[in-house]
């Protein structure tokens, strides 16, 4: 203990204690904003993994799956022109891939896809998913149960940042087949 007094010492020899205190009040208060925000203050490039654990709410095509979409239409607030097989299929290799989060987003863009497609509802940019299904839900009351599972899984894996499993896609799977079959089968 003997260097723990002479480390306070020599501290309060060059700073005096009616300073360093509200100075540690001050530095601690810094440390708790910090921490409460983290990692929203990091620059982009220094979020661990955040791409790797699949934390971008966003149900726009990623780049990389750009390669069936038109170059010229904007990016944002915008429902890319695939049909809901082309998302399936990149659904299926994010599953093969053990990628449970962006499968079950992609599972939830080709059911938004052919909900669109097949006129139960609008597309109104910047709608969250939980509006979308509120509205599909009121156009066809049927929906809603399946609507409501898909939201739920989607919202607690990508806002809520649950872990994805396997699990969540196959219930994802049984929600996106219902809503197949009530669609098509309901007009």
């Amino acid at each position: 203990m003997r260097w723990w007094n002479e480390t306070v010492a020599i501290f309060d020899d060059v700073i005096p204690f009616g300073l360093a205190a509200p100075l540690s009040l001050l530095l601690a208060a810094i440390v708790g904003v910090l921490w409460h925000t983290f990692p929203a203050w990091l620059p982009g490039r220094w979020r661990l993994g955040s791409r790797k654990r699949g934390r971008e709410p966003d149900l726009r095509i990623e780049k990389a799956d750009r390669s069936a979409v038109d170059e010229d239409q904007p990016e944002v607030d915008e429902l890319p022109p695939l049909a809901p097989e082309v998302y399936l299929s990149q659904a299926d290799r994010y599953a093969a891939e053990g990628r449970w989060a962006e499968a079950v987003r992609e599972r939830l863009r080709a059911m938004v896809r052919e909900l669109v497609d097949r006129g139960v509802v609008e597309h109104v940019p910047g709608w969250t998913v939980t509006e979308l299904a509120r509205a599909a839900g009121g156009t066809r009351p049927e929906l809603g149960p399946a609507l409501d599972g898909a939201t739920r899984i989607f919202s607690g894996i990508w806002y809520a940042q649950r872990p994805a499993t396997a699990g969540d896609d196959e219930l994802m799977r049984g929600h996106l087949a219902t809503v197949h079959e009530l669609v098509r089968g309901g007009r």
